[in-house]
């Protein structure tokens, strides 16, 4: 067995291409992320390796200043972003083994000066395992609250009273998980009324200290800025500005690959540094699995805990940790707790390419040598239960409202029951399909774990998770919803194609003269008019880049821009559908009439879509 184990490996060096072959060594690992970030134009990157027992690596690659040719090193500061959520995380398990608080308390309990609305609340309070699980129901933050960047800084209670708009429960809290970065921040603040200290000292003595993460810090102090990387945008070339953000403690943090190496062994060790226990292995279990969801209660445990989430790698190793973005850096840290390794890397550009390409060799490196996790037996297929869930879904936990408008379309699926699996067939996207590991948790077929499920709560509808939460709709609503939405592209686009005709037509006097050439004319320019007026709004948007958050989060001519010309797609439209109503007894050719008026009618209805989802006369600063 072990010459044929051998044998294969060796054939397999032979027929694979070398890219696909994980590096063998740290100095092999080096070398593929230093190719990645010339291919992707990045500048630096800190990487850190570890073990339980030891730090294998700790170091930078490439650049930290391109400019001052200064490296990038084990030393150097980058920004973390999203994973700075656990220290929210960390602090109120530290209270609640002190028996200060518990994850179940009210948050108005310690915090009644925070504002927010919850329509549940009398029934439904929103408890401090809410606000670090992301199930509030809460919108994300505001272009408003991203925006902000005050040197100052903000107090954590400035910060949450900056624009407290974006914290109203859009359903019942402990139910649905939506991403929402004031969460973490409103948990940061009851440690500061717990324990009178500024959260970030706390966490510097409590947490930084312990840990040995001897250059991290949360502002832009002297000494920060002496070690800090530049930051750069998504092209790796242009400098982008340090930002004060308001939520400091869900994205703030600035950390080298040394601290993150001792990070990532804290985590390893379930929540003790050399033999000196910071908080109990207890918690660490809690961080990694969620509880406070619909699908929690059902038994699921892959999904989002308390700051620390679950994904799943080709080969099915279930890892741990948190990823992390802000201007000018990315980050990911996870581990794998039986096996004992974990990885943290950073970059110092908003570069999503690079990033995602890192992750592979560096998971591929340390598990090389691990097999494969090995698949569990199907459980029997619940066939009346699961038909009963079969149909069409839609979004029911869209993290940004705003957006939503889009998601509730693009993101419907359709969940079918085939023979001893389900499908999910989502309209975007490759079909997933989970074999049962009981009778409302499945799996994919390639993944060792649970990460569907068919809730049982269906107080407020019949719901399934699958990484999101999923409503079930009537199919009559789906197919409406995507007719609609394909009949008013096609009319929109076919208008604009028509245009490419009639306008050089008209320039050249090829079109018919008629009296009354201009009404004529209007048939045909109004509609067309309003849909360049909308196409403009999604130029803009596409065009900002890097910048979008300062754009569109104050008053600028961008956001006025969106402001004026979506009011302007308003009013064009309802002129076009009364210009072509009015032109039925015109001399015009049929087919020109029917298609304006197909036109129009869609731009219409387009208009009353988006003014119902706040989108006519958005005001993208409020």
């Amino acid at each position: 067995m072990q010459t044929l184990r051998i044998s294969s490996a060796l054939l397999l060096a032979v027929l694979l291409p070398a890219a696909d072959q994980p590096p063998r060594s740290l100095a092999d690992l080096q070398t593929a992320i230093a190719k990645i970030l010339r291919d992707t134009h990045t500048p630096g990157a800190g990487l850190a390796i570890v073990t339980r027992d030891q730090i294998l690596l700790a170091t930078g690659i490439g650049q930290a200043d391109i400019a001052a040719n200064r490296p990038a090193t084990a030393d150097t500061l980058f920004r973390i972003g999203s994973v700075s959520k656990a220290f929210a995380s960390l602090s109120i398990l530290q209270l609640a083994e002190q028996g200060r608080l518990s994850l179940n308390d009210p948050v108005r309990k310690y915090a009644p000066d925070v504002a927010w609305q919850n329509p549940w609340e009398a029934t439904d309070p929103i408890l401090i395992v809410n606000v670090l699980e992301h199930t509030t129901g809460w919108d994300d933050l505001h272009l408003a609250e991203y925006a902000s960047n005050d040197p100052k800084p903000l107090t954590t209670f400035e910060g949450l009273a900056y624009h407290p708009d974006s914290r109203i429960s859009r359903w019942r809290p402990g139910t649905r998980m939506a991403y929402c970065n004031s969460g973490p921040t409103v948990a940061a603040y009851i440690v500061e009324k717990i324990t009178g200290r500024r959260f970030e000292d706390y966490v510097q003595e409590h947490l930084f200290t312990s840990i040995h993460m001897d250059a991290a810090s949360y502002f832009y102090t002297p000494a920060a800025r002496q070690h800090l990387t530049t930051l750069y945008g998504s092209d790796g070339r242009h400098t982008t500005y340090y930002w004060h953000i308001c939520m400091r403690p869900s994205g703030a943090i600035n950390a080298s690959p040394r601290d993150m190496a001792n990070y990532v062994r804290f985590y390893l060790n379930r929540g003790s540094v050399d033999g000196v226990a910071i908080v109990k292995p207890e918690s660490i279990a809690r961080m990694e699995h969620p509880e406070s969801t619909m699908a929690a209660r059902d038994g699921l445990v892959a999904g989002y805990g308390l700051s620390n989430y679950t994904t799943i790698d080709d080969r099915g190793f279930v890892w741990h940790g948190h990823d992390g973005g802000i201007g000018g850096g990315l980050t990911e840290m996870a581990y794998l707790s039986d096996a004992g390794i974990g990885y943290a890397y950073m970059i110092n550009a908003t570069n999503g390419d690079a990033f995602g390409r890192i992750h592979k060799p560096v998971t591929a490196f340390l598990t090389r040598d691990l097999p494969s996790p090995t698949l569990p037996t199907p459980a029997p297929v619940p066939a009346e239960l699961a038909a009963q869930y079969a149909g069409w879904y839609e979004l029911a936990s869209p993290r940004v409202q705003l957006t939503f408008f889009i998601e509730r379309i693009t993101g419907l699926a359709r969940l079918s029951l085939r023979g001893q699996t389900l499908v999910l067939a989502p309209l975007q996207g490759s079909k997933r399909t989970y074999v049962p590991v009981s009778a409302r948790l499945w799996r994919q077929q390639k993944q060792p774990v649970a990460t569907f499920a068919l809730i049982s709560d269906t107080r407020d509808g019949r719901f399934i998770q699958a990484g999101t939460v999923m409503a079930m709709i009537p199919a009559w609503k789906a197919y409406f919803e995507i007719g609609g939405a394909a009949l008013c592209f096609l009319f929109l686009a076919t208008s604009l194609l028509y245009a490419l005709y009639w306008i050089p037509a008209r320039l050249l006097r090829r079109l018919r003269p008629l009296s009354g050439a201009r009404l004529y004319l209007s048939v045909r320019a109004l509609p067309l008019i309003a849909i360049l007026t909308l196409v403009s709004v999604v130029a803009i948007f596409n065009f900002a880049g890097d910048d979008a958050i300062n754009l569109f989060g104050k008053v600028t001519p961008w956001s006025l821009a969106v402001f004026a010309l979506t009011i302007l797609f308003a009013l064009l439209s309802l002129a076009a559908l009364l210009q072509a109503w009015r032109a039925r007894h015109w001399p015009i050719r049929r087919a020109v009439f029917l298609h304006s008026l197909l036109t129009a009618a869609a731009c219409t209805a387009l208009t009353l879509y988006l003014a119902w989802w706040g989108i006519i006369g958005l005001r993208t600063w409020a």
